[in-house]
């Protein structure tokens, strides 16, 4: 059985692009997670302030870096779907130019 892919792979002239957008989300999220870390490290007891709702800031911001994430792949997704539509346009341009 022959595996080969679904569509040709040819060069993505978004890739620069996406590269530098992921990098700089990636940053972002690191800090974030960053922070989350250091509380737990520098003041665990903090963990346990209830926040609101009876949750307390470990179930706050444990849910937060999830909610973050997938906010932030919704973004990335727009812009490089933006990106790309953006390159394909000039490509028909210039294809019928």
């Amino acid at each position: 059985m022959l595996h080969e892919p679904a569509t040709p792979a040819t060069k993505d002239p978004s890739g620069p692009y996406k590269i530098k957008l992921g990098v700089r989300m990636f940053i972002v999220y690191m800090l974030f997670y960053a922070c989350f870390v250091a509380i737990n490290l520098m003041f665990p007891k903090s963990m346990g302030t209830i926040i609101f709702f009876g949750l307390n800031l470990v179930t706050v911001y444990g849910f937060a870096l999830i909610i973050v994430a997938l906010i932030e792949a919704l973004i990335y997704d727009f812009f490089c779907r933006k990106k790309e539509a953006f390159y394909k346009n000039q490509e028909d341009s210039e294809g019928k130019a």
